[in-house]
């Protein structure tokens, strides 16, 4: 596995992703973007300063691709951006967002793969309770239904999410709610990937905004291409609308369909293991 990206910046990793921005903003003499809470990505847009990628975040296993999402993660989540119906026990929380690369720059067609504790500090791991996929829109915005994610012994409260781009690697990370008091005693939290969070009525609203490390030029159009891809021919398409158990072939290869989504170009199936797999 790669290094922490924020390490790169300080050997601290306990240092928020705000006061990394900040300090480059200062660097430029660029103002300082005005509020208390942690810093969104989007509000360093218009000064052209490189961000800090999301670290990636463990669960105390060995910091290896396979474990890093911990014990609870499985594949094949359904795509579905709220967790919740009208009869679910819990806190109602929303979660939105926007993802982008080192640029600032949006990033549409992300995918997102959310799963959490329950209200009771649970995991459904018979059924897909608290699980679900999205892709980010046109403007890189993800929303999220879903309730405040419970409390289990050793860990702060916290939601778990794979991001992966179009045609690049993926992200294991955590979000996490601020004024926790176990956020102080987790050796897993990390201030980095804290949420904005306030009340809303009876609910709450959650802000945070990815940053994936993705290079990007701020002349050109951000997003995957949208001509037909020119690799090897297949029955695979750009375009087409697959469901879990579809199979296709691509560059000589069959594969099966993981989790149903709509094609894009950079998520052709070699290059996506979460949405297909040979066979």
């Amino acid at each position: 596995m790669t290094p922490d990206p924020v390490d790169r910046f300080s050997e601290d990793r306990r240092i928020s992703r705000k006061t990394l921005l900040k300090a480059a903003l200062v660097a430029t003499a660029v103002p300082l973007f005005a509020g208390t809470g942690v810093a969104l990505a989007r509000d360093t847009g218009s000064t052209g300063v490189p961000l800090a990628p999301t670290p990636d975040c463990d669960d105390g296993d060995d910091p290896t691709h396979d474990q890093i999402e911990g014990p609870y993660f499985k594949p094949n989540s359904p795509l579905r951006t709220s967790l919740v119906t009208s009869g679910t026990p819990g806190v109602r929380l929303t979660v939105s967002g926007y993802v982008f690369g080192r640029a600032c720059k949006p990033i549409p067609g992300v995918l997102l793969d959310f799963w959490q504790a329950d209200t009771n500090g649970a995991y459904d791991m018979s059924g897909f309770g608290f699980r679900g996929h999205q892709f980010t829109d046109a403007s890189g915005a993800f929303t999220l239904s879903t309730v405040v994610a419970g409390l289990y012994p050793g860990r702060t409260r916290h939601i778990h999410v794979k991001a992966r781009a179009p045609g690049s690697g993926i992200l294991t990370t955590q979000l996490y709610f601020p004024d926790e008091p176990r956020n102080n005693t987790d050796s897993i939290f990390d201030p980095a990937l804290l949420m904005n969070v306030r009340s809303v009525g009876s609910g709450k609203e959650g802000t945070f905004d990815f940053v994936l490390d993705v290079a990007q030029d701020p002349t050109d159009p951000t997003g995957p291409p949208t001509d037909p891809p020119t690799g090897p021919g297949g029955s695979w398409a750009s375009g087409a609308v697959y469901r879990a158990g579809d199979r296709v072939t691509y560059g000589g290869v069959a594969y099966r369909c993981l989790q149903a989504h709509t094609a894009l170009t950079g998520w052709e199936p070699p290059n996506v293991p979460a949405l297909w797999e040979r066979g």
